[in-house]
């Protein structure tokens, strides 16, 4: 079996078990991202984290924790093996003879190359994704209320080719989308190298044990968060964006119109369940990719 089957294969099961693990945290954190604004003297729809998952239970019941997970479901998997992949070829390019570690400047590289393949990707499923997650969050009241009820992920995608440009429709918010990517992944695949390397003292890292690999793949996916949250938040509103009207005319116009009438708060909105999210879910997919991978020899 080759390399790029491994990759493709380790990457498959490491993104199903990043999912069944995260998906829940995901919905809330979009349910808290794209909420609209509260009316003045109102208090917003969701207290905070805790209080989304109380009204999405009550409403939804806990199929409602797990809406819109078709289309990540079908894509996180190859989200995974083309990341996974892109980043086993980049570091067959950068190593000095087969078989070599790499530094972790090396790997940041690696990350990097990796994040602008997944872009592609990511774009036009995070934007069915969000559509789907974030219609309860701005249904019912208001000026804000969503004009559009969509069945399901391919109704998302008809929908947005026939009414918002085509094609292109569905690569709006590629821009965020590789704003948070590509820093991103750098981040993520650097400091996973730099745990595997401190936690191993010196050692061959093949040999490191599921807590270690656990351990590092966890904090790796808490620093891409930490990293590019803010990037999120503007992806997410764009969007969600009204075509036909829209509040925000690109990244930066988002960007300041969130600080402007927010805060530096409202470009963390959502913060708490996506970090709470990511340090299990990328603990579960670094574990899963490096064990199904060192299975296949």
């Amino acid at each position: 079996m080759g390399d790029v089957a491994k990759d493709l294969t380790a990457g498959t099961i490491g993104g199903a078990a990043q999912l069944i693990v995260g998906h829940p945290f995901d919905t809330i954190k979009v349910k808290l991202q794209s909420q609209p604004a509260p009316q003045p003297g109102q208090p917003p729809k969701y207290a905070g984290a805790m209080d989304a998952v109380r009204q999405t239970l009550a409403a939804e019941g806990p199929r409602g924790l797990y809406k819109g997970m078709g289309a990540p479901l079908a894509t996180v998997a190859a989200f995974n093996a083309v990341l996974f992949t892109v980043r086993g070829q980049m570091e067959a390019l950068l190593r000095s003879q087969p078989g070599a570690p790499l530094t972790v400047s090396q790997q940041i590289v690696c990350g990097a190359g990796a994040g602008v393949a997944v872009s592609l990707l990511a774009c036009p499923t995070e934007l069915i994704k969000c559509r789907l997650q974030a219609q309860s969050a701005l249904a019912g009241s208001g000026p804000e209320a969503v004009a559009v009820k969509y069945g399901g992920p391919m109704d998302v995608a008809r929908h947005v080719i026939k009414s918002e440009g085509g094609m292109r429709g569905l690569f709006k918010g590629l821009v965020p989308t590789l704003g948070r990517e590509v820093p991103g992944n750098a981040i993520m695949f650097g400091v996973y190298e730099l745990l595997k390397q401190s936690l191993a003292g010196g050692q061959d890292t093949s040999q490191l044990g599921r807590g270690s690999l656990m351990l590092a793949g966890g904090l790796a996916g808490g620093s891409f968060w930490l990293m590019v949250y803010p990037t999120d938040v503007v992806k997410s509103v764009i969007q969600v964006d009204d075509y036909r009207n829209p509040k925000f005319r690109g990244s930066i116009d988002a960007f300041r119109k969130i600080l402007a009438s927010e805060g530096v708060k409202g470009l963390y909105k959502g913060f708490g369940p996506a970090m709470a999210r990511s340090v299990p879910a990328n603990a579960a997919c670094f574990l899963a990719y490096e064990v199904t991978r060192s299975s296949l020899g």
